[in-house]
């Protein structure tokens, strides 16, 4: 049973939306999380469920394969929609991968964790050509990834938002990199922003944004909110 609390905003009767931090190549964290996901919504039928990642599936850990292939699977929630933003690891992912990009955006990636990712797939950077073991069914699925998605009263991207900018006009790079001027901000925003990327020892929840990438990579938490109605919990692997 979660223990909920009273969350900074709503979502419409009915509708239920697991949110997943940042997983960085934790497959195995990754699998247990879902299990714990698809345990909680037997237990707690909805008529509506989301699962949603919020990006950064690749780099640092372990494993990035073997999280793209639990991705690409069926959902541990049968019947769930489905909803995977991409996060600024993806996006330097997919810059590497382009033979057309710049020169310098393999060696950024390897870098930040991109060594790792290689690794996961059989390959290395030096190779002569790193990408022929990777499956184009996980680079076409990255391209895929929309920034952000909607529900009720909240926002979900990967980073955060810039104070002041309207939603629509957002720019891009923000909605996948951005710390400061968010992190500390204490106003108010249009919507209930909900976001990984900056790592905390424990979710954090503000009145306009709930951070909940808990540095799975790093040795902490992967941490999945669960939010219903007016309510939220957390799930934990």
């Amino acid at each position: 049973m979660l223990n909920e609390v009273l969350a900074p905003g709503s979502l419409p009767h009915g509708m239920r939306v697991y949110a997943v931090g940042d997983v960085h190549g934790c497959a195995e964290r990754l699998a247990a999380l879902h299990a714990l996901i698809a345990a909680d919504a037997r237990a707690r039928p909805a008529a509506r469920v989301t699962l949603l990642h919020l990006g950064d599936y690749v780099d640092r850990g372990p494993d990035s394969a073997g999280v793209l292939d639990l991705l690409l699977g069926p959902p541990p929630v049968p019947g769930a929609a489905m909803v995977h933003l991409v996060g600024n690891h993806e996006v330097m992912m997919l810059d590497a991968a382009d033979p057309r990009g710049h020169a310098g955006a393999l060696p950024f990636w390897v870098e930040n964790g991109g060594a790792e990712t290689l690794a996961s797939y059989g390959a290395r950077p030096e190779d002569r050509n790193p990408w022929a073991l990777v499956p184009e069914a996980h680079l076409g699925f990255l391209r895929r990834c929309p920034l952000r998605w909607q529900a009720g009263d909240y926002l979900f991207v990967h980073a955060g938002i810039r104070p002041g900018v309207a939603l629509d006009r957002q720019d891009p790079f923000d909605l996948i990199w951005i710390r400061e001027p968010f992190l500390s901000f204490e106003g108010d925003l249009p919507l209930v922003v909900v976001h990984g990327h900056s790592p905390a020892a424990a979710p954090e929840i503000r009145p306009h944004r709930i951070g909940i990438d808990t540095g799975a990579c790093f040795g902490g938490d992967l941490t999945c909110l669960v939010l219903e109605g007016q309510r939220l919990g957390f799930l934990v692997a």
